[in-house]
């Protein structure tokens, strides 16, 4: 059994009450006290519990004793793009992205995204119960780092993933090959630095636009980026738990190539905000892997960077001309223009299904796992949801979100959906209980856990957000990568030590 966690790492009560209050109570009712032409229907009213309980929950993810990273990270998202966003939009009456259907439709996604968030809750409270021959077999070989965890040292029966010595060096080549590739082929350095507009126009001129060419780009800017991340975290890692890491001027050399290769083609200005928030989220709970403070103090300030920074980031991420300057009397304004059009989208996707296509049964998530098919192979191949949508819509940007809800519902229906998300919410709470055991002081460097699920509770936004299309292709990058350096070797020298 891990260890116990000390009383210290408990929020006093004097902070806890305010947190709770301050999430699923103040900032809601601040919202909603706010003048504004939406109507206080049905809708508004279940966006207004939505809210609540979504603050709640998030409440109850910062005070938890241990930490729960892809928990924590799906209510965050919760709470602002689903809760806060769309009640404000909801208070005002205006909505980044046109909700074309009847009223009815807009209550429905509510209705449905709050029960998606009850099954989530439902499958995490399940991974909490053990069947009895499972306990027993778990009692009988103890995990591989409860020896690291007494002081032993010893490993047990469990083989857990390490990080391969050799293989990484050969990640930490192909990561500066593919960097660099992808720093030629979009025209050089000052590229990453100048706009958004800048990147795309660069990839127009690269060829890298057009419809037979969007899997080359994908798998470009893909290998370009995240191969060098992931380098970067397990470097990271080193660093920060190995003192004879610190002392080789390799390791620091190399990290210090990382760092900067990962400050072009990664920064905040030539990507979604989204990816930097996974390159942040990742990098943040490597480098503080057990860290009670540095958790709470990120989910806290996530929320107040995701609701005050990024409506106004796009005017430090687009020329003057192709920005839209946000000049507005109310704080909740800047909710309404851009980003967290999630639950608009999920109404028009319900809107779209009922007008006459139906549901996909599986159709949709199909193309998502199949994403590295070519369409000349694939002629039918789906596209993504939220261009499927928008351009039913009509709408000339059909760059739209479309959200785990609405991708599970137009698939599987509202029973599906609530299965999907109950067993995502199963699978998030059975590997946060693995990370809470494996995040001890004294684990090995060489942990693949402690860097895979970091990334992966930072690019959930992206993931939940959807749609699921874009998303994957990087997901998939990721895994080869992990697998490339990943071992159950413990000999001396084949992982980071």
């Amino acid at each position: 059994m891990p260890p116990p966690f000390a009383a210290r790492t408990l929020l006093s009560r004097a902070l806890a009450v305010p947190l709770v209050l301050g999430l699923s109570c103040f900032l809601p009712l601040v919202v909603v006290s706010q003048s504004g032409q939406g109507p206080r229907d049905a809708a508004f009213l279940l966006q207004f519990v939505l809210t609540i309980y979504c603050g709640a929950r998030l409440s109850a993810m910062v005070l938890a004793a241990r930490r729960k990273l892809l928990q924590a990270s799906f209510w965050m998202f919760c709470y602002m793009a689903m809760g806060v966003a769309p009640l404000a939009q909801a208070v005002l009456g205006r909505v980044p992205t046109p909700v074309v259907g009847p009223r009815e439709d807009l209550v429905q996604a509510v209705s449905l995204v709050l029960l998606g968030c009850f099954a989530f809750d439902v499958g995490a409270l399940l991974a909490r119960y053990r069947p009895p021959w499972h306990r027993r077999g778990h009692t009988h070989g103890r995990s591989a780092y409860d020896g690291a965890a007494t002081g032993s040292g010893a490993f047990s029966d469990t083989r857990p993933l390490l990080i391969h010595h050799r293989r990484l060096i050969l990640l930490t080549l192909l990561a500066f090959a593919a960097g660099a590739l992808l720093i030629v082929k979009l025209g050089g350095l000052v590229v990453f630095f100048s706009s958004r507009q800048e990147i795309i126009a660069s990839v127009e001129e690269a060829g890298l636009s057009g419809d037979g060419s969007q899997a080359g780009q994908a798998l470009l800017r893909g290998f370009g980026t995240v191969l060098p991340l992931i380098a970067l975290l397990v470097y990271t890692r080193w660093l920060v738990t190995s003192r004879r890491a610190r002392r080789t001027w390799s390791v620091i050399a190399t990290f210090g190539a990382l760092v900067v290769l990962n400050a072009i083609v990664n920064n905040p200005i030539s990507n979604p905000r989204y990816w930097f928030l996974t390159v942040m989220f990742a990098l943040l709970f490597t480098v503080f892997p057990v860290s009670a403070a540095m958790y709470r103090t990120s989910l806290s300030l996530g929320v107040v960077v995701a609701l005050l920074v990024f409506p106004f980031a796009d005017r430090f991420r687009y020329d003057e001309k192709n920005t839209r300057q946000v000049e507005t009397t109310s704080f909740l304004e800047p909710l309404a223009l851009k980003d967290y059009d999630q639950v608009g989208m999920f109404a028009n996707t319900i809107t779209y299904a009922e007008s006459g296509p139906g549901h996909s049964y599986g159709y949709q998530l199909a193309g998502s796992l199949l994403f590295a098919v070519p369409r000349s192979v694939w002629p039918d191949k789906p596209t993504d949801t939220g261009v499927l949508v928008g351009e039913w819509m009509g709408t000339v940007n059909t760059n739209l979100s479309s959200p785990v809800w609405a991708e599970l519902w137009l698939d599987f229906g509202p029973v599906g959906m609530t299965a999907a998300l109950a067993a995502i919410g199963y699978a998030a709470a059975r590997v946060d209980r693995r990370l809470a055991r494996r995040a001890v002081r004294r684990a090995p460097p060489g942990s693949l856990l402690l860097i895979a699920v970091p990334l992966l509770a930072g690019y959930s936004f992206i993931l939940i957000r959807g749609p699921l299309l874009q998303a994957t292709g990087r997901v998939a990058i990721a895994v080869l990568c992990l697998m490339l350096i990943a071992t159950y070797r413990r000999e001396r020298g084949a992982w980071l030590g």
